[in-house]
């Protein structure tokens, strides 16, 4: 009866969405207000990112029943949007308050959809173990045709959908799909690592593919890691501190770290599924920092009550942080797609002893579109030597290289950033925070 009710009141209160660029000089203004339910705000930080926006500040409230947040937007060459098919966009998808499907667990999944087939992979990285897998897909037959990969404390993760070469189309065959579950988890079983000795088959879903990776690296303890390699350094980036609000009765966490795009996301998407509920926050970036601040009660209303879950909760935010973090070389690779490019690729930069720490790939149009992080097998940064021998082997202008530093910014002395917070609970509305006119 309750869920029906909580229906009825978000059919009669549909979300109201505001998209402005008069009252920010530098940004777009989002403003969305509707009625509260556990996920809605990563719904619409995700609809946000997923056309590539940069949220430069957001404020959050979402106490009682009602849920009014604002994001000061820019696109990704620092600019508002003014595109008109952008901004209807953006108010369709957030008007219609699209819910996604609830999470979905396991370590290697093969999903069959009308247009392809989505393999989930999980295990211990090395070096050319993305090369393997690619090898393995090429011998059966499989076209890659997007795929993203992290690596994060000697942990890999992949979600990769992949064609019938012939046909173009999912591979549904129950004998096959069973084949290359079988032979993906023996390249996975290389290293006799039991965690990659499990299969799973998955039902079709609409799970979103980068909150998919947060999920498979979070149920594969990604996040726990780091305490093989001795204690954290508490002071270095990203920092994360998870205190007590006890006079509001919520748990406070603060956080900075080197700013980038989709921060927001991975944050919020780590709580939402770790169920925790943010009924207050505040985002900002200065130059290249990131600092954000969420008032959190678990699901059940309850703030975080011992040392070892807020302990848990740091090093899982900064899992969160960090698996998408860019490490090392920036390779670029746009060319004619064909079938076997992607195994060819890897097995160039395994041959010259390169570690892809991150990739993206995709193909439109008939041409491939990836995006490669790498480094040596040491972790260090490659030899520029190394990387014109293999644009000359794939093609200078195929293969396009950007420097990309890892090393994040520290913390400035004296820095004024704080509680930003500060007098929140007497503000009653978000125009003390003075980000947006009054739309009333």
């Amino acid at each position: 009866m309750d869920d029906e009710y909580a229906k009825l009141i978000r059919r009669m209160n549909p979300p109201r969405v505001v998209i402005d660029n008069d009252s920010c000089e530098d940004a777009t203004v989002v403003q969305v207000d509707c009625v509260n339910k556990h996920g809605i705000l990563l719904d619409v930080v995700q609809v946000l990112t997923d056309i590539n926006l940069i949220i430069r500040k957001a404020y959050i409230s979402s106490d009682g029943v009602w849920f009014m947040d604002v994001f000061n937007v820019i696109d990704c060459n620092g600019n508002k949007i003014r595109d008109k098919e952008v901004i209807d966009y953006i108010q369709r998808k957030l008007e219609n308050n699209p819910s996604f499907a609830p999470s979905l667990r396991g370590t290697v999944g093969v999903v069959p959809s009308e247009e392809h087939t989505s393999i989930e992979l999980t295990g211990t990285d090395r070096p050319g173990l993305l090369s393997e897998v690619c090898a393995v897909l090429t011998d059966l037959h499989c076209n890659v045709v997007n795929a993203e990969i992290w690596t994060h404390n000697t942990r890999a993760a992949s979600v990769v959908h992949v064609t019938d070469d012939s046909s173009g189309c999912a591979i549904k065959d129950p004998s096959r799909l069973f084949t290359i579950k079988e032979l993906l988890c023996n390249v996975l079983r290389g290293n006799n690592d039991p965690k990659t000795a499990r299969t799973t088959v998955v039902p079709p879903g609409i799970t979103n593919r980068d909150r998919r990776l947060h999920q498979i690296m979070f149920a594969d303890r990604d996040y726990e890691k780091a305490e093989q390699w001795g204690v954290r350094d508490k002071s270095s980036f990203p920092h994360v501190t998870v205190s007590d609000c006890i006079e509001k009765e919520y748990t406070v966490i603060i956080m900075r770290a080197k700013d980038r795009p989709k921060l927001l996301f991975d944050i919020v998407c780590t709580l939402t599924d770790m169920e925790y509920v943010i009924f207050h926050g505040v985002v900002r970036t200065e130059r290249t920092e990131a600092y954000q601040e969420f008032y959190i009660r678990h699901v059940d209303g309850l703030p975080i009550s011992s040392e070892a879950e807020r302990e848990r909760l740091v090093q899982c935010l900064e899992a969160a942080i960090k698996r998408r973090a860019c490490e090392g070389m920036e390779l670029k690779l746009y060319t004619e797609d064909r079938v076997g490019l992607l195994s060819d690729i890897t097995r160039t930069f395994r041959e010259n002893s390169l570690c892809i720490r991150r990739a993206e790939i995709s193909t439109q149009g008939g041409k491939a579109k990836d995006t490669f992080y790498v480094t040596d097998v040491s972790g260090n940064p490659v030899d520029p030597k190394i990387i014109d021998a293999i644009r000359r082997q794939i093609g200078p202008t195929a293969l396009q290289v950007k420097p990309n530093s890892a090393l994040s910014p520290k913390p400035t002395q004296g820095s004024t950033m704080g509680f930003l917070f500060g007098n929140f609970f007497k503000a009653r509305s978000f125009q003390n925070f003075k980000l947006i006119r009054s739309y009333s």
